[in-house]
């Protein structure tokens, strides 16, 4: 079965090596287990989809729990889909730098973005637009 996994975090004294080490081994290890989505970094808060088999994504999101560099984690949406969205990749990363600002801002409520406060309609449409109208970081 083929699920999608939408999840939020928030980051602990997280540094650019960080980022990019998370990147590197979600893109070596999901490749591994057949897993693909998108990581958001947005004023400290880590916002990932993951699609895979289920218990593919179940294991690799009890290890994300496991990691010391997020807290306060929690499953904002779980779905069976039919296709993936993120094909193509092992992990994209989009930052809320200057060009994604408003991307970022037009589904959030408040002025601040904040993933917790979205509902999974809200945060499925998010990743829908990210797909064609932002700038991925490598």
């Amino acid at each position: 079965m083929l699920i999608r996994l939408i999840y939020a975090s928030r980051a602990k004294q997280l540094g650019p090596m960080d980022v990019k080490d998370i990147l590197d081994s979600s893109r070596r290890n999901n490749k591994r287990v057949g897993v693909t989505g998108a990581l958001c970094l947005s004023n400290g808060i880590f916002l990932q989809c993951l699609e895979g088999d289920r218990a593919a994504v179940n294991v690799l999101y009890h290890r994300i729990l496991l990691d010391n560099r997020h807290t306060d984690p929690a499953i904002l949406d779980f779905a069976e889909v039919h296709k993936r969205q993120f094909g193509v990749w092992n992990m994209g990363l989009v930052s809320a730098i200057a060009d994604n600002q408003a991307m970022f801002l037009k589904y959030s409520p408040g002025a601040d973005f904040d993933p917790y406060a979205m509902s999974p309609q809200t945060l499925r449409e998010f990743f829908a637009e990210l797909m064609d109208n932002t700038r991925w970081l490598s």
